[in-house]
């Protein structure tokens, strides 16, 4: 089980255009259209469900939120971050 990172690991490891709410990161990527980001929604669910670690996500018409955290941790952990770095490359 991965550790879950303190405070000062989490603000030095954020990545650009993610950020913190309470024991999640969160980012909303902002599409053209709703099935631009659909799309998107799907490339997303892909790459975690190869992790094997599955964030919240939230479709709206032309924007997708992306929520992730550790819940067996009790907060965000290596892997979050990480997670976060491969939807950014996805986007």
């Amino acid at each position: 089980m991965a550790e879950r990172l303190d405070d000062d690991e989490i603000a030095r490891q954020l990545p650009d255009g993610w950020e913190r709410d309470d024991d999640e990161i969160v980012r909303v990527y902002e599409f053209d259209d709703y099935l631009s980001g659909v799309q998107f929604a799907t490339q997303v669910a892909e790459v975690a469900d190869e992790e094997f670690h599955h964030p919240e996500i939230r479709i709206r018409y032309d924007e997708v939120e992306v929520r992730l955290t550790s819940h067996e941790a009790g907060g965000i952990t290596d892997q979050d971050l990480r997670l976060a770095s491969l939807f950014d490359d996805e986007y």
